[in-house]
């Protein structure tokens, strides 16, 4: 739907005409809040046959493209979206080499850079985006709900959620009219720990316990290099061995700093792991071989779902923050396109929101979210406060017991205290390189 069409359309269907796009608006009145409800009904047989027909292909992370959530779409929207896990090397690879072979891609916001000029994805007008002005400051404006500025250190969203006009040339390093995704996800990750291994919950403290001599043997690392890089550089600044003017930006004397100095703990038998997808990650820390380590919120979810202590440390340095987003692919048009811009409107409408929540994600909608949350779920999930319940993950699995508290505390006590975002640097290739380096010594 458009809404630049809506009176053009509204013309031509008085005088007997009938348009796509009038038709989905007309659907969509028709079908009054069926978003998160249920199916949309009210097509005329031959555009109701046509929408069927549709599938859309959303590739992604598992944490991100979950096949309940595309379920719930097509339910809620009338046409297919097929949900396909790749890890991130694999997903940027089909951008840049075979960008028609889906519609729909799901990406770390730092992961725009690798696509600017290459004309994959489509820009977005930020008035067919229904939900802009719910949104939440920090992709709207690059401010926290207090006011102040979020922090620059590394690509934060404001620095990447807007092309400089239609023809997606440029980033914008201000809002615009053309967003280059809808945020979809967001979060502030640091270190996770098995309390029962380390002495308690109150042992990790600091991003440079993930270096400590205490964990030899017995820690991990994300191997990814723009992430690993990070969670590196926090925990060696920690312990003062190396400083960096920017973390998200670093030169390549400080590149070089920190891949040596993780080489030296690599040889030495530090880290027991490097690993690269959500399921290692999870088997390594359900397991007890790895103690502490890199970890995403849904990680520490899913250990803790097999009955499992496993906590998400909050650290007196801060977090790293990232948000993910979804952008239609270029290639899309007439009622495929029409079709995708349904489904990102659908998507921060509420019932995905509510989903992820319970895996440890925020929405960038939240008030939407909190009509598919009970009122304990929001308390703990978002408002940090002490669970009156027992809290269950998507899938009803017991995740925390009643009285438990979130790790970190509310939404803006933890994202509020982020120091540094998910980031592509200037020197990202001879970064890449070093890094592989570091995993290959």
């Amino acid at each position: 739907m458009r809404n630049n069409d809506a009176g053009d359309n509204e013309g031509r269907a008085k005088k007997g005409a009938i348009t796509r796009r009038s038709v989905m608006k007309a659907a969509a009145i028709g079908a009054g809040a069926a978003i998160g409800s249920g199916a949309v009904s009210g097509f005329p047989t031959i555009w109701a046959q046509n929408i069927k027909d549709v599938t859309l292909v959303h590739i992604g992370g598992s944490y991100a493209c979950i096949k309940e959530i595309g379920d719930q779409a097509g339910k809620d929207l009338g046409f297919k979206i097929e949900m396909q896990v790749v890890d991130p090397s694999t997903q940027l690879s089909r951008a840049l080499t075979q960008p028609k072979s889906f519609d729909i891609n799901n990406i770390d916001n730092s992961s725009v850079v690798y696509l600017v000029g290459k004309n994959v994805l489509k820009p977005i007008p930020v008035k067919d985006y229904k939900l802009w002005d719910k949104t939440v400051p920090i992709f709207t404006t690059g401010k926290f709900p207090d006011g102040r500025p979020i922090p620059t250190q590394g690509l934060s969203p404001i620095k990447t959620g807007f092309w400089t006009g239609p023809d997606a040339k440029k980033l914008a390093d201000k809002p615009t009219d053309f967003l280059t995704m809808i945020p979809s996800l967001f979060n502030a990750d640091t270190l996770g720990i098995r309390p029962d291994l380390v002495g308690g919950r109150d042992k990790v403290t600091s991003w440079g316990d993930l270096i400590s001599p205490k964990y030899h043997g017995k820690a991990a690392l994300v191997d990814y290099a723009p992430v690993g890089i990070i969670d590196a550089a926090m925990a060696l600044e920690a312990t003062g061995q190396v400083t960096y003017v920017d973390k998200g930006n670093m030169t390549k004397a400080e590149i070089d700093k920190t891949v040596k100095a993780m080489e030296d703990l690599k040889k030495s038998g530090h880290f027991r792991s490097f690993w690269s997808n959500f399921d290692q990650s999870v088997n390594l820390m359900a397991s007890g071989e790895v103690v502490i380590q890199s970890m995403w919120s849904p990680a520490v979810t899913a250990v803790r779902s097999r009955g499992i202590d496993c906590y998400f440390a909050p650290l007196k340095e801060g977090y790293r923050g990232w948000s993910n987003g979804i952008a239609p692919m270029a290639h899309l048009s007439g009622l495929r396109e029409d079709c995708a811009m349904e489904y990102l409107n659908w998507y921060n409408s509420g019932w995905q929101g509510g989903f992820i929540a319970k895996q440890g994600y925020y929405t960038p909608v939240p008030e939407t979210a909190r009509n598919f949350m009970t009122a304990d779920e929001w308390n703990y999930w978002y408002e940090g406060k002490p669970a009156a319940v027992d809290i269950k993950d998507p899938y009803g699995n017991l995740m925390e017991k009643k009285g438990a508290v979130r790790d970190g505390g509310s939404l803006w006590e933890r994202e509020g205290h982020v120091a540094v975002w998910n980031t592509v640097m200037d020197e990202d290739r001879y970064l890449t390189r070093r890094w592989n380096d570091f995993v290959s010594s």
